[in-house]
């Protein structure tokens, strides 16, 4: 076959490959078989030297024409690949319109974090220091050192979660007094407060949760008496629910505590003349206190001929359900926005 009709044959052949091309690989792939350095179109060039003199400028202008018409014809087709990838990505992708638009909702803090953040100001605008307490807690700490020995019939009330027979989820904040006490070295004065979360094994229902929220509170110095408690309370509770808010003080019992009591606060609702909310008494429950047992200064290293406190402690949930008026605690832990939505409405 002449030089001549070889590149005729080579055009042919090329552009009915290219007809077959379809997407990006094919493409390739012609592209290395038809255009490359050592493609056929390329091979025929180098049989330049075998062609007579006069008759290799007119082989050339053909061998070139040809890969100038197979360049513009694969351009071509490359075009209409991308072009139809694109309209496929395009499809894809595309926007509906007529859809509403993403709307970012805004937050709200939960009711619990309110009321930590509120007794934070208020017990640290009457002097009170912040102390964070552990979550795991040896039974040394959480029972023994408040009054509360192995057998003693009070841990029943407080049965947990143990991790071994001396570690344990604390039942309580006051395992966080025990250990400030303690840092003090029984010589200085104390006045403190204690966030954080407390865990015990108890039935889940609308009042109760076996993991709740508690702030102890502790103060001891010389000549602390009953009276500096309620004094302490009321500011609270005045700071806390408002200015006409009350509380009276019930005799109670707790191990770490002597005397212990009870405290209600006057009914919001009636104002202390008895409803459906208070039960017809005028007084809801919010907290527990008393006077810091001996035993407890004792062994936390204070001597309790010399210095006497007291301490309470209020459950976070309690508080804001009352504030607020939650039915129910099991909403606070539900993790369900519309709950947060409602509170940030009111």
């Amino acid at each position: 076959m002449e030089p001549k009709e070889q590149v005729e044959a080579l055009e042919n052949k090329a552009m009915e490959d290219l007809n077959d091309v379809n997407d990006q690989d094919a493409l390739m792939n012609f592209r290395n078989t038809y255009l490359a350095k050592k493609s056929e179109l390329s091979a025929l060039m180098g049989k330049m030297k075998d062609i007579p003199a006069e008759l290799r400028g007119a082989f050339g202008k053909i061998v070139n024409d040809t890969r100038a018409k197979i360049e513009a014809a694969f351009n071509a087709k490359k075009e209409a690949i991308e072009r139809k990838a694109m309209e496929l990505k395009l499809k894809a992708e595309e926007i509906d319109l007529t859809l509403p638009g993403r709307t970012h909702q805004a937050g709200a803090v939960n009711p619990c974090w309110v009321i930590v953040d509120e007794m934070m100001d208020i017990f640290a605008g009457m002097g009170f220091d912040i102390v964070e307490g552990r979550d795991v807690e040896t039974d040394h700490f959480n029972f023994e050192l408040l009054n509360v020995p192995k057998d003693h019939p009070a841990r029943d009330m407080q049965d947990t979660f143990y991790i071994d027979d001396s570690l344990l989820l604390r039942t309580q904040t006051s395992a966080a007094q025990a250990h400030y006490m303690l840092s003090k070295g029984g010589k200085e004065p104390i006045k403190m407060i204690c966030p954080g979360k407390c865990f015990r094994r108890d039935d889940d229902d609308a009042t109760h949760s076996h993991q709740f929220g508690q702030i102890e509170g502790l103060v001891v110095d010389k000549n602390i008496s009953l009276a500096d408690l309620k004094g302490t309370l009321e500011l609270f509770v005045k700071k806390m629910f408002g200015e006409k808010r009350e509380i009276r003080l019930r005799s109670s019992f707790f191990p770490f505590t002597e005397p212990s009591v009870e405290v209600d606060v006057s009914c919001a609702k009636c104002g202390g003349k008895g409803c459906n909310i208070c039960k017809g008494t005028g007084w809801i429950e919010i907290l527990g206190a008393g006077e810091v047992h001996p035993n407890v200064l004792r062994m936390c290293g204070y001597d309790p001929e010399v210095y006497s406190g007291f301490a309470f402690g209020v459950g976070i949930e309690r508080l804001a359900m009352l504030r607020y008026g939650i039915d129910d605690i099991r909403r606070i832990y539900a993790n369900d926005i519309r709950f947060l939505k409602d509170f940030s409405e009111k």
